[in-house]
């Protein structure tokens, strides 16, 4: 018991006594850096650090989604929503966005198999689509403004605009990044910060499309009911 206990005392001070950080490898008590048990590589940590904006622009778009809910009604005696929007406009809409989305995903997988012809071709026609959606809403603005149902009309056209442009900017804001990266990856190649940057783009639109989803089906299909 005695040398057991002597044995024990021997062992050199553990600082991770739950092997916490430290890889499952028998024998392996120092972490190699990278891999089980190590730092995660820069992928990994980018990509997490892009999860984090895109919650706090959720967390925004969640505030602007709640004033809308509120101030629906307020109309201020003038036109409601189901007086004012064309479903098929934003059915149309809807399925730019969608297809988009898809265009991107197909963008990304070439992109991981190194084929910049077919990662400019899916990444174009994702900026295609986005450009038409993007028309499509503009277009949907100026009649609206042209009907006398401008954003000063009342609080309920307020929160419309708001909610409805705030996306929309963010599309503007995506097809200027799409843009960016069609060119860097002409020039540079798939380097490994290149290749970061479109993961963090492909995350950015498809939160977009889901984004959308959640816009439509609430202002649109709730509104003309």
């Amino acid at each position: 018991m005695t040398a057991t206990t002597e044995q024990r005392d021997a062992r050199p001070p553990n600082d991770d006594p739950h092997q916490i950080g430290r890889s499952n490898g028998e024998g392996a008590d120092r972490v190699s850096g990278h891999g089980d048990g190590g730092p995660a590589d820069k992928r990994t940590v980018v990509g997490f650090g892009f999860w984090i904006f895109l919650l706090s622009d959720i967390i925004m778009f969640s505030a602007i989604f709640a004033a809308y809910a509120v101030l629906e009604g307020a109309t201020d005696g003038g036109p409601t929503s189901r007086q004012l929007f064309d479903i098929d406009n934003a059915w149309v809409e809807t399925l730019c966005l969608l297809f988009s989305s898809f265009t991107c995903g197909l963008a990304t997988i070439a992109a991981e198999r190194r084929n910049v012809l077919w990662t400019q071709a899916f990444l174009l026609a994702t900026g295609i689509l986005g450009a038409v959606f993007l028309a499509l809403e503009l277009r949907e603005f100026v009649d609206l403004i042209d009907r006398g149902a401008g954003p000063q009309r009342s609080a309920f056209l307020s929160s419309f605009f708001t909610l409805v442009g705030c996306h929309g900017l963010h599309v503007t804001a995506g097809l200027l990044w799409l843009g960016t990266m069609m060119a860097q990856v002409w020039t540079r190649g798939f380097q490994p910060n290149i290749a970061r940057r479109l993961m963090c783009f492909s995350l950015f639109w498809h939160a977009l499309d889901i984004i959308w989803v959640a816009l439509f089906t609430i202002v649109y299909l709730f509104g003309v009911r």
